[in-house]
């Protein structure tokens, strides 16, 4: 069984919203997954979840990624540098 991370749409006509699962190459787009890795909001281009040990522990197993996953996991990693970097808010006391 070859094991696949890749995006699941889960969205509206013209919302797009995906989820990023663990999933045999065999099933449908849509079909059973095997995890829940994490979900994209594709009208916004955000991360919204990302479960990063999950996403490790699978392609330690063998998982390939496919580039969309790919993709969003290094949009996730920028993510989390930018909101380590957000500078801490100056409160100007003039007296």
């Amino acid at each position: 069984m070859s094991v696949k991370i890749r995006l699941s749409r889960i969205g509206k006509k013209h919302v797009p919203f995906f989820k990023l699962v663990a999933i045999d190459s065999r099933k449908k787009r849509d079909g059973a997954y095997l995890a829940n890795i994490g979900t994209y909001d594709g009208l916004n281009s955000k991360v919204v979840v990302f479960h990063e040990e999950l996403y490790n522990e699978w392609i330690s197993k063998g998982a390939l990624p496919s580039d969309a996953a790919k993709k969003i996991f290094k949009l996730y990693k920028k993510q989390a540098v930018d909101k380590v970097k957000e500078p801490a808010v100056q409160v100007n006391r003039e007296q």
